[in-house]
């Protein structure tokens, strides 16, 4: 029994850590960098609307969702029409980089607001 409670401590205190890591992993200047030489934040703020969803909007619509990192990779990376708050509808801008780790970064800094 008492084998199974430190298991289970152990296990526990590992996804704790193992999460703390990932977000600590998220590099904010190079997200924000990239951001805003994509524009994003002509439609988008971090804690407020604009033409676009805040993104802790898009984080909050997200969390705890598994599929949530890649819908937001996909909008950023594919271009698909999305419809803004005054009803019209346009084409995503697709991010000007090619890069993986770059394109993660961006979203999993957005997921994290």
């Amino acid at each position: 029994m008492k084998l199974r409670l430190i298991i289970g401590l152990l296990f526990g205190l590992s996804a704790a850590m193992s999460m703390s890591s990932v977000s600590a992993a998220v590099d904010e200047e190079g997200a924000k960098a990239l951001a805003k030489s994509n524009d994003c934040f002509k439609c988008h703020a971090v804690d407020k609307d604009k033409k676009g969803p805040s993104f802790k909007k898009t984080a909050a619509k997200y969390k705890g969702k598994a599929d949530g990192e890649d819908k937001v990779t996909k909008a950023v990376t594919t271009g698909p029409k999305v419809k803004l708050d005054d009803g019209k509808e346009e084409e995503h801008k697709i991010l000007d980089t090619k890069d993986p780790k770059q394109v993660k970064n961006l979203v999993q800094w957005i997921l994290a607001q």
